[in-house]
This record gives C-alpha cells, structure tokens and sequence, in this order.
C-alpha cells in the first residue's frame, strides 16, 4: 500500500510551496484525494515527478 502524504509533505519534499502543491492538484497535474485534507499516495508523486522531468532519453522517444 502507498504512503498518504500530506501537502506539506509533499512541499518540503519538492522544495517549493504548499500553494505551489495546491496549484498542481488543481491543475490536475498531481492525483490527489480529499480525506479531510488533501493527501496524495507515494506512487502519484513519483509518477507526477517523471511526468515532469527533463530527461533527454524521454524527449528522444517521443520524436
């Protein structure tokens, strides 16, 4: 099972700003569930994090 991470988790571990996590849930661009509070399992960070990567082998596929 994923870790539940909260917004200030996921801020701190992103080094930016809570708004900045909460602007990416809005967007749709970070999977995220309301259970009091937002929170947002493991996996989907990590995926949100390939998602926008700047990897050159990434770049090199799509062309």
């Amino acid at each position: 099972m994923d870790k539940l991470l909260t917004i200030k988790e996921v801020a701190k571990y992103l080094r930016v700003s809570e708004r900045s996590v909460n602007r990416y849930i809005e967007s749709g661009r970070l999977k995220a569930s309301k259970i009091g509070q937002w929170r947002i399992k493991q996996s989907d960070l990590e995926k949100f994090l390939k998602e926008n990567s700047n990897d050159k082998r990434r770049f090199k596929k799509k062309l």
